[in-house]
């Protein structure tokens, strides 16, 4: 897993509430097993049209955000069913965070299992976040996970609280393998003495 410490990028302002793992890739799209490739069903329906042209005012179309790697969206983001093809189709878009008042519980855990970073912040500020980037015309803000903040175009920084262990495991890049390896002294310790 990639480790996160800091990315400055474009950040795509969603301003739509309950955005569902069906809204975020379709289930027709989840027959790979692969995590490559699925960026291209992101937000199927609402970044294409019913023949498969990109709608131009989608905001992951438009040329500032083509390239976001930060997404600020509104409350319940990443409700609906237990879809981990959802966080994959984020990922290798190239989002590496999402910013929100909330997030579905499911979707949060396969979240911090691939490297996304979930940031939860009040309606208002998430609101007022997406209004700075536009304004900014989408100049690139930073996500600091070391120092725990955001800083936008204009220099204002945003402080955010995560929880201390998902911190880490974003951090030091490790998946549930990588735990468990670092245990494997006393995995094999125990493995002797059965």
């Amino acid at each position: 897993m990639q480790k996160f410490i800091r990315v400055k990028a474009a950040a795509a302002p969603l301003p739509l509430a309950n955005v569902d793992t069906d809204m975020i890739i379709p289930a027709q799209y989840m027959k790979a097993l692969t995590r490559s490739g699925l960026s291209r069903h992101l937000f199927r329906e609402l970044r294409f049209d019913e023949n498969g042209r990109e709608r131009e005012d989608f905001i992951l179309n438009r040329p500032p955000c083509r390239g976001a790697r930060i997404m600020v969206a509104d409350r319940n983001f990443g409700c609906g069913s237990s879809r981990e093809h959802a966080v994959w189709a984020l990922t290798d878009f190239g989002i590496r965070c999402v910013i929100a008042p909330s997030f579905g519980d499911i979707f949060a855990g396969n979240a911090r299992k691939n490297g996304l970073l979930l940031i939860r912040l009040p309606d208002e500020s998430c609101a007022r976040l997406r209004g700075e980037i536009e304004a900014a015309q989408y100049a690139p803000i930073e996500v600091d996970l070391e120092a725990q903040h955001i800083r936008l175009a204009s220099g204002e920084t945003i402080a955010f609280e995560i929880d201390p262990g998902d911190r880490r495991i974003l951090m030091e890049g490790l998946d549930d393998i990588d735990r468990t390896l670092r245990h494997a002294e006393a995995i094999a310790r125990f493995e002797t003495a059965v």
